[in-house]
């Protein structure tokens, strides 16, 4: 695995503080394990085709039914999880997902408070670039990760530019074993 801790986005400054690597999978693992309130936020590339067998968007149904983490669907995916058979928490626009994550007054889509942990996945990659950098600076007491296969320096955690075949090992990994099939 390559690992390359720079913005896949060309000429996009972070600023000092940057995104930890995801080296090793069972980051993702320790993290969702160890927050006590997590959500899930999938964009509408999540149904676009990664490799021949698999979609993102089945990764996140697979980690949104073993680890229990409520899954708000942004743009039109909210379809695609229907043809999938699953019933996403939520849907709203992920500017509208990204303002509320930073609101300390916000209860989250169960009411029952705010969330520690939000990990983000499927966004086009500017969009993700520019809600990661109002949480990171905005938001208090939360940790962000991108599950995406490319470095964002605005997530707390981020996997390094990968290439698809270790980005699905990747995500075999954090599913096997956070008790997934």
């Amino acid at each position: 695995m390559g690992v390359k801790a720079e913005p896949w986005q060309r000429a996009e400054i972070a600023g000092p503080k940057k995104a930890l690597l995801i080296l090793k999978p069972e980051v993702v693992v320790a993290m969702v394990k160890r927050a006590e309130r997590s959500i899930l936020v999938v964009g509408h590339q999540a149904a676009e085709d990664y490799s021949d067998d698999v979609k993102m968007i089945d990764y996140a149904i697979r980690m949104s039914k073993t680890a229990g983490i409520p899954t708000v669907a942004t743009a039109h995916i909210t379809a695609e999880f229907i043809k999938k058979g699953f019933q996403p928490a939520g849907w709203m626009s992920a500017m509208d997902i990204g303002n509320r994550l930073k609101d300390p007054e916000w209860k989250g889509l169960d009411g029952k408070g705010p969330y520690d942990l939000a990990l983000f996945m499927g966004l086009p990659y500017y969009m993700q670039f520019v809600i990661l950098a109002g949480l990171k600076h905005f938001s208090t007491n939360l940790k962000t990760i991108s599950l995406d296969r490319f470095y964002n320096p605005h997530a707390t955690w981020s996997f390094p530019n990968l290439s698809v075949k270790d980005w699905n090992e990747s995500f075999e990994i954090i599913l096997s074993k956070l008790g997934g099939e």
